[in-house]
């Protein structure tokens, strides 16, 4: 029996593919792999400018990852109000953010000492 794994590197670009399919904006990746004491490897942060939009970009990214990886998310939280969304996988987690919420909690500078790269968006 031969087990498919999934490498970082594929589960982000469809994230992002999944955040661009429905115009997410503001994507940006934050490496966290050299902080110590971090959950994760990666953030991927977006946001939409509304509660739906937020809706809409969760669910299309689980859809790209599920269908292209068969990858599942561990863990996903927000869903009810869609303010923030994240879904977890283990070694990346994605905040989805309203735009307003994006701005409060600041997790770019809350990460400071993550290397950051800012995603242009394609549309």
């Amino acid at each position: 029996m031969t087990i498919k794994t999934v490498s970082t590197d594929q589960l982000i670009t469809e994230v992002i593919t999944g955040i661009e399919d429905v115009k997410g904006e503001n994507i940006t990746i934050l490496d966290l792999r050299e902080i110590e004491n971090t959950v994760c490897d990666y953030f991927v942060i977006c946001d939409g400018t509304s509660n739906t939009q937020v809706s809409a970009i969760s669910g299309s990214i689980q859809k790209k990852v599920s269908k292209a990886l068969k990858d599942k998310p561990w863990h996903v939280e927000g869903e009810p109000n869609a303010e923030w969304i994240l879904i977890d996988y283990v070694n990346v987690v994605v905040h989805v953010f309203q735009k307003q919420v994006r701005e409060f909690y600041n997790l770019e500078g809350l990460w400071g000492d993550a290397k950051i790269t800012n995603i242009e968006n394609a549309y």
